[in-house]
């Protein structure tokens, strides 16, 4: 008996872009087609929340897939990078001013035309995230979402005992009180200290106004993860495409 025979047809409706949901999940990097099948077969993969059978089609662009509980983006159109941001680079695809730009790094990369989800100030280096998903963008600025980031910063010291205790309290600043969601203190090293920080807050400059708020001016400041994705090893100035896994955490850390 074929595998394709143990389970019966769905009569679930069939779009004009629809393929065999094995050559769906394997398209998307999942594995083979064989393992594919035997994902389904194992009532592991879900299309827009009922549990898929062999035999099923989906379509990548309209279906949302499930494998094993997260979040899978089949639609092999959709990019998402990580970019490790240069100090002194413009948080923009192209800059009129002509000063060096997002696209620089990444648009002899890639075919489709990506945009940047957030921004860093141009003194100011680290993590990024470029997509074409304007949904997941959407949500991964959008302040109620609350996606966190975390920063390692290079500041005037010394650093008070009290200074966690006080972040994690509040501070207010101009436009309205911030908290941090962590911080410590990661080295010091005569009147610099090295200290590192984790927010919900998205508003302009918000970690260099909060730090000078309470007397530690920032001289360096690098973005080491937004939400469930980290800058790691990456080089200044180097994209990599986030793997599935990292795709379906974010979807995870928006509530999708």
């Amino acid at each position: 008996m074929r595998r394709d025979d143990r389970a019966p047809k769905t009569d679930a409706p069939v779009f004009e872009g629809a393929e065999r949901l094995q050559k769906v999940l394997a398209a998307a990097g999942v594995g083979s087609r064989r393992a594919c099948e035997d994902l389904i077969f194992r009532r592991r993969v879900t299309v827009n929340g009922k549990v898929a059978q062999l035999g099923d089609r989906a379509d990548p662009t309209r279906d949302v897939i499930f494998v094993d509980g997260e979040r899978l983006q089949a639609d092999t159109r959709l990019v998402y990078l990580a970019l490790n941001k240069p100090r002194g680079v413009v948080s923009t695809m192209a800059d009129e001013r002509g000063r060096t730009a997002l696209s620089d790094f990444v648009g002899h990369r890639v075919e489709q035309r990506v945009y940047h989800v957030g921004r860093l100030d141009a003194d100011s280096e680290g993590l990024l995230l470029l997509t074409n998903d304007g949904n997941l963008a959407h949500r991964l600025t959008h302040p109620s979402y609350g996606v966190s980031k975390t920063y390692l910063c290079e500041v005037a010291g010394p650093i008070p005992r009290n200074l966690g205790k006080r972040l994690a309290a509040g501070i207010e600043l101009e436009d309205g009180p911030v908290t941090v969601d962590s911080f410590k203190v990661v080295d010091t090293l005569g009147k610099t200290a090295q200290v590192e920080l984790t927010l919900h807050e998205g508003r302009k400059h918000i970690v260099r106004r909060l730090l000078a708020e309470v007397g530690h001016p920032v001289a360096r400041l690098v973005r080491t993860s937004i939400g469930p994705i980290r800058l790691g090893d990456l080089r200044a100035g180097r994209t990599r495409r986030l793997t599935n896994a990292e795709v379906a955490a974010l979807f995870k850390a928006v509530g999708d």
